[in-house]
């Protein structure tokens, strides 16, 4: 190796020296010097800290000129008790949802409790049944946990595993996503919730497939305890999510076995319970016109195979937001029940659960085969609170009238009473419409 003359080493030697030292000040200097803050960083968000506690409390009264003897409004369920103010529900809701922008993996969970006379409608056969004969009763609505996986798709999957409210209506049991405080033929008689599994495949963002099995409607695990048969169930549909979120359809089918797996029931179908599919199917458009309008249209086509059965129908809501405390809402409604299958009235406290375990009841259907129709009208009022008012988040306040009508001359309205024990009957409606005043308040916590 050649060595350096010394004229030019001794310089770069001392050239060394001062940057070494240099470069040594200015990392101690720089370890000295205070760290300036991090601007417009967000905080590192823990998942804990998303998760949600939150309540209502929706309490309501269905005023019935002709004050029937039976002292209930046909066709009706939530709001079935005519001229009796009722305690709709108290409900608990915590939550962790998923974030929806999530591009790697996220896990949430929903747990929602109820307790009032809604309760009456809404058990999961096999939990909590018959723990309370009373009017107000107690019952879970939605119990699952939920997963986002970054799969096959651009925008990943869903996986959701556990109870949960269904697909197959605009309508819901949460009162604070209705317009109404009264709900239409095709929401009280049809599905409500769910066990099992679901999927939600977010294919393209214009697009989501929503594909699950389950044990079938309001049912859980066990035949003749928390099922009433022994049979699965399909549950699936498409969301179209259209020009910004302005327009979105969703179609849906449910179909599975659904009738009472009990020796009478099979002489009644003349059918095994066990094989005799149900299918239920709608389709619904939300239609936001403009930044005041929003149009919703459902369609829906029930069947089953046991009995022989159908319903079908159509729904169309308006609502027009005047400003930011109030609505105009409006809703008309044709359903054909068309063999006298599904509208019916559930005077008892049980009735509904014994009747889909094919237990004796009292459960009422109409006279003959009908054509319902009924068009409501309201208003949403959410009066501005205080500031710095405890607790309360939020009020609604939702009066309406409505119209109920047999478009085929039946007398389904207004029944004297409901006599006798066992098995359900054929209703002795006096009027072939009905008409009501009546409305709900909730109180969001």
């Amino acid at each position: 190796m050649p060595r350096l003359p010394k004229s030019i080493l001794a310089p770069a030697l001392c050239a060394g020296t001062l940057l070494g030292l240099a470069g040594g000040y200015a990392h101690a200097a720089a370890e000295l010097a205070p760290v300036p803050p991090l601007v417009n960083m967000p905080p590192l968000v823990k998942w804990w800290d998303t998760v949600r506690v939150s309540g209502h409390v929706q309490a309501g009264v269905t005023l019935n000129g002709a004050n029937p003897g039976a002292g209930l409004n046909f066709g009706r369920l939530f709001d079935d008790k005519a001229n009796t103010p009722l305690l709709n529900q108290t409900v608990l809701t915590v939550q962790r949802p998923l974030d929806p922008k999530a591009t790697d993996y996220d896990f949430g969970f929903k747990a929602q409790l109820l307790y009032g006379s809604d309760g009456r409608y809404t058990h999961f056969l096999g939990m909590f049944n018959y723990i309370i004969n009373d009017r107000n009763q107690f019952a879970p609505i939605e119990l699952y946990a939920i997963a986002h996986v970054p799969w096959v798709f651009s925008g990943g999957i869903d996986i959701k595993a556990g109870q949960w409210v269904t697909l197959l209506s605009t309508e819901t049991i949460d009162p604070t996503t209705n317009y109404f405080y009264s709900h239409t033929y095709a929401f009280n008689f049809g599905p409500f919730q769910q066990t099992g599994i679901m999927t939600i495949s977010h294919v393209h963002p214009l697009l989501d497939v929503y594909a699950g099995v389950d044990t079938g409607l309001n049912t859980t695990f066990g035949n003749r305890v928390g099922d009433n048969n022994s049979a699965i169930a399909f549950q699936g549909g498409l969301g179209f999510n259209l020009f910004d979120g302005n327009l979105t359809i969703l179609a849906a089918t449910h179909i599975g076995p659904e009738n009472p797996d009990t020796p009478a029931t099979a002489a009644a179908c003349v059918c095994n319970p066990n094989h005799a599919l149900r299918y239920m199917n709608t389709i619904s458009t939300a239609w936001k016109v403009t930044d005041s309008l929003t149009l919703i249209s459902e369609g829906n086509y029930y069947r089953d195979d046991g009995f022989k059965a159908s319903a079908y129908g159509a729904v169309q809501y308006a609502i027009y937001a005047v400003n930011d405390w109030l609505k105009l809402v409006g809703r008309v409604e044709v359903w054909r029940d068309n063999n006298n299958f599904f509208v019916g009235a559930f005077p008892g406290n049980f009735d509904l659960v014994n009747f889909q375990m094919g237990f004796p009841n009292t459960a009422i259907f109409g006279p003959a085969p009908t054509t319902y129709f009924d068009v409501t009208a309201g208003l949403n009022i959410l009066p501005p609170l205080p500031e710095g008012l405890p607790v309360v988040k939020s009020l609604i306040v939702r009066p309406e009238i409505r119209y109920d009508a047999s478009l085929n001359g039946t007398l389904p309205y207004n029944g004297i009473g409901f006599g006798g024990r066992g098995f359900p009957g054929f209703g002795a409606g006096t009027t072939s419409s009905q008409f009501t005043f009546g409305g709900d308040l909730i109180a969001r916590f």
